[in-house]
């Protein structure tokens, strides 16, 4: 490849890799196009993008970019690199699951980096178990949001007990006039 090309291609995956949040490397030997086309598609739609780039020409964007370098292992072979732009949960979800697909073979996950913290294959599989954002938010909230509950509940319930109070001492003197 001409000088120039590789420049830019290094500019381009380093403008990509400054506005990641995460970046996971997979081994794509024997994938069929279909199978990446619909692998890109779902990474996209979880907020992410898939990148095939020549690892050393990656591996420079990486450290241009400011970013820890991967292990060797991970870099070697055939990989494809997903960017995690929202959520890298999200994406490690799919990843993860089209790793463990059953009918195919070929795409083999290796690990990653979220941030600044280099994850191996085990790391990479446990944040594919976290909740996703939205439902760790619906969990604050949820803790937030039960004692208040609780208060207005006890609270609710001394004004009813009183009612009934008022309502049992009417009774009686309706009782005791008739």
């Amino acid at each position: 490849m001409p000088a120039k090309v590789k420049y830019d291609l290094v500019d381009g995956l380093k403008a990509k890799l400054s506005k990641s949040k995460a970046v996971f490397v997979g081994e794509y030997r024997g994938m069929t196009v279909a199978q990446s086309t619909m692998l890109r598609a779902k990474v996209r739609e979880a907020g992410g993008e898939l990148k095939v780039a020549k690892n050393t020409l990656f591996a420079i964007a990486m450290k241009e970019a400011g970013l820890a370098a991967l292990p060797e292992s991970m870099m070697a072979g055939p990989n494809i690199y997903a960017l995690c732009y929202d959520d890298p949960v999200a994406v490690a979800k799919v990843l993860k699951e089209y790793a463990n697909d059953k009918s195919q073979k070929a795409f083999i996950l290796k690990g990653g980096l979220l941030e600044s913290q280099q994850l191996d294959l085990n790391q990479l599989m446990a944040l594919a178990d976290l909740p996703s954002k939205d439902v760790l938010r619906g969990q604050v909230v949820r803790t937030i949001a039960a004692p208040i509950s609780g208060l207005v509940n006890v609270l609710a319930g001394t004004m009813r007990n009183f009612v009934t109070v008022l309502a049992q001492i009417k009774d009686k003197k309706e009782e005791s006039a008739a």
